[in-house]
């Protein structure tokens, strides 16, 4: 077990840029939003400092409307499609021009907690910064307290089965033909279909030609759904920049007025035809009838109380390995195709943190236990086939090696978990 620690940290070292990390080299040179975020988790299991680096590398890049881009465009790298010239982001760096789920708060409110006297500068640095990031989200991705996604790409979910409807009235003209990169460096039948790219390009093409002008894009994208990824990471969020904020004599009322009002407007993703959390398309006001392991992150957000648990215990005894990112009973799951099947190890620390502070403490160490098996199985992989463990993705991968070390090796003493709020 000594072995895999050693080799999840030469994992960090390898996809180290100086400063910042990349998910793993070739197939995502860069850096990338709540990937980097988990890899300061990661290098908290043996270099602090370093851990503080990756956040505020990431922090380096915040737009001034408060926006914190998924893609950061360190030092341009010809192997990755779309680059900066693709997403014309208005940044202080180059960058995409959309964001990623807000993990950010919880984890260093986590990284706080290990050494709260030396952090103290770095922390009171960050909260405003989080401020206006959560804020941004608040103010161009709310509806009715509901977190809203403007491209797939935000949710990091990217060709989930979620997307499939709204996907469908979207005609993606004036796409440019163009060279995909990702399946030169995985397998076709592991990555998104050309159908979901050619929509992809066709709302990062919407974005860059009106120069990222949030108001307009909020009235003319036919892609707008509210997700249960950033709804339910954004509150808890707020519940971690709530306590940091308090703890070092910050304002708190707007942050209490977000916690107010996505915990009521959460609701709006309960789907009572399929007793679950999912997607709901604000164009058409339909739910997408997806159980996904995002459906999970209710209890990691502290809402939704015991009302999943059936579905929860019925997944996790479908299959080997949890937990897939698409329910196997649902008619497009697919189990080694990006997020339409398999397994996400960072998912599951996230879904294991709420179950443990929801007081299924049984079902979250059983989670804990059931991937680090499917690490043993299959390797620093970039996800897992629930059927077997076999790896599928990239490989070397920075966030299955962070969770390794933060969460689901043997030797952690968890240190590097999200704190209760």
């Amino acid at each position: 077990m000594d072995d895999l620690d050693e080799q999840a940290r030469a994992i960090l070292k390898g996809n180290d840029r100086g400063g910042y990390t990349v998910p793993t080299g070739g197939l995502y040179p860069y850096q990338w939003n709540w990937d980097s975020v988990f890899a300061a988790a990661g290098f908290a299991e043996h270099d602090l400092s370093r851990a503080w680096e990756e956040i505020e590398t990431l922090f380096s890049g915040q737009w001034s409307t408060g926006m914190v881009p998924h893609i950061i465009f360190h030092k341009v790298d010809p192997s990755y499609f779309p680059g900066p010239d693709i997403w014309g982001g208005v940044g202080p760096l180059p960058s995409s021009g959309i964001s990623q789920p807000p993990i950010a708060a919880t984890f260093i409110r986590a990284l706080h907690a290990l050494d709260p006297e030396g952090s103290k500068a770095r922390v009171r640095a960050l909260i405003p910064r989080l401020r206006d990031w959560h804020r941004w989200f608040f103010d161009w991705r709310g509806e009715g307290g509901a977190i809203c996604v403007s491209h797939p790409w935000e949710t990091g979910r990217d060709n989930c089965p979620d997307w499939d409807g709204p996907f469908a009235n979207i005609q993606p003209e004036g796409v440019e033909q163009y060279y995909r990169r990702d399946t030169t460096h995985v397998k076709e039948d592991e990555r998104p279909r050309s159908y979901d790219y050619d929509r992809y390009l066709y709302l990062v093409k919407l974005g860059h030609d009106c120069g990222w002008d949030e108001a307009h894009l909020k009235e003319v994208s036919p892609f707008r759904v509210a997700d249960p990824t950033m709804t339910f990471t954004l509150l808890r969020a707020n519940r971690d920049l709530l306590a940091l904020s308090q703890a070092f004599g910050e304002p708190t009322d707007e942050i209490e007025g977000w916690i107010a009002a996505i915990e009521a407007g959460s609701e709006q993703l309960w789907n009572p035809e399929i007793g679950a959390y999912d997607c709901l398309d604000m164009r058409t006001g339909e739910h997408t009838g997806v159980i996904s392991s995002a459906s999970f992150l209710h209890w990691f957000a502290g809402v939704g109380e015991d009302r999943m648990l059936a579905h929860y215990d019925r997944i996790t005894s479908d299959v080997r390995f949890s937990m897939p990112s698409t329910d196997p009973a649902h008619p497009q799951y697919e189990p080694r195709r990006y997020w339409r099947g398999p397994v996400w190890g960072m998912m599951n620390w996230l879904i294991a943190t709420g179950l443990h502070e929801a007081g299924h403490e049984d079902r979250a160490e059983a989670l804990r236990l059931n991937t680090a098996e499917v690490i043993r199985t299959g390797g620093f992989a970039e996800y897992f086939d629930p059927r077997d463990g076999s790896p599928a993705g990239g490989r070397n991968f920075t966030w299955t090696a962070a969770t390794w070390l933060g969460w689901a090796s043997p030797n952690t003493k968890g240190i590097t978990c999200p704190v209760s709020s």
